[in-house]
């Protein structure tokens, strides 16, 4: 046994409000990685509903990693809800048209770059990550929080704006962590050690 197959879309049987994420999404700017899953409580549909504002022209991306648990209602908030906050106005005049679509001649609406998760993150109901933000790996995302900067790898954050609540391990087990990568192993691999990853033996996964 090597674990559920990673391109199936519901790897729970009977059973299709949860769903290996990679094989749901259509739009070619959202990037998941193996084994993410979504569970909504309604239809996993809704996920690319939550991702707001992801226009094409906008050019960004939302990247997860692998092996992430994404709740439901959880809202990605794209650089396509940008407005100009330097000038007299932010109202988008030039997407009207009509004799106002040159308002924006010599100018650009802020673009803060992809949201990025990292592998094994956790993104608690009803949170919100917004544009240009990234997520480090092992990292904790609390019910509600809105998430406005970077996280730190293993780091639980909650609140709006999110905050750190504490790190999930000290910095020096939070290194052999970054380093052992264990999300990029081969599938044998991980099922040989599934017991060791739900436990705090580190040293048996770095010898394996």
């Amino acid at each position: 046994m090597t674990g559920p197959d990673k391109n199936i879309q519901f790897p729970l049987p009977h059973y299709d409000r949860l769903c290996f994420l990679k094989n749901v999404v259509k739009n070619p700017n959202i990037i998941v990685g193996d084994y993410t899953y979504y569970d909504d409580f309604e239809n996993v549909e809704h996920f690319e509903k939550n991702v707001k504002y992801l226009f094409d022209f906008t050019g960004d991306k939302l990247i997860i990693g692998k092996f992430c648990m994404i709740a439901s209602d959880v809202t990605f908030i794209m650089n396509g809800a940008n407005h100009l906050t330097d000038a007299i106005t932010t109202y988008p005049f030039a997407i009207f048209g009509n004799g106002w679509e040159h308002a924006m001649e010599g100018r650009q609406y802020p673009f803060k770059g992809d949201i990025v998760i990292g592998n094994d993150v956790w993104i608690g109901y009803n949170a919100t990550i917004m544009a240009g933000v990234s997520v480090g790996d092992g990292a904790i995302i609390a019910t509600n929080a809105t998430v406005t900067r970077n996280v730190a790898p293993y780091t639980i954050v909650g609140g709006n704006p999110a905050k750190e609540i504490r790190k999930r391990f000290s910095e020096d087990i939070i290194e052999r962590l970054l380093q052992l990568k264990w999300w990029d192993w081969d599938i044998e691999k991980i099922t040989r050690n599934v017991q060791h990853l739900t436990g705090l033996d580190l040293d048996k996964l770095e010898k394996d």
